[in-house]
């Protein structure tokens, strides 16, 4: 099942590859879902670490594949730049950033 909303023969390589990174980026997402559903439920101790070490691989994934859309998609980088490691309420976050001056919020850094 193709995942193009566009005919494919008219996509660029650039796209392509995009859409392979956004869909794994989907599927590593659900994947920490499951783990972490599973994690939360089991009573077995060796079996919740490992798949919570699983969990986190998946995390890993998710991680690795987001920085390569950050370095080859636009609109990845600026946005990541303005949510990412803010102290300031997420909702927030823009506002503040784009320099209005009534916002007060410390959107500085963790």
């Amino acid at each position: 099942m193709s995942s193009y909303h566009e005919s494919v023969d008219q996509l660029s390589e650039k796209a392509k590859d995009i859409s392979r990174a956004l869909n794994s980026l989907k599927e590593e997402i659900e994947a920490v879902d499951w783990y972490n559903q599973r994690v939360d439920v089991t009573e077995d101790a060796e079996l919740k670490a490992v798949m919570a070490h699983n969990r986190d691989e998946e995390i890993e994934h998710a991680c690795m594949t987001l920085e390569w859309l950050r370095r080859n998609m636009d609109g990845w980088d600026d946005e990541l730049k303005t949510y990412l490691f803010t102290k300031a309420p997420i909702t927030e976050v823009e506002e503040a950033g784009s320099g209005s001056e009534n916002s007060g919020l410390n959107i500085g850094k963790m």
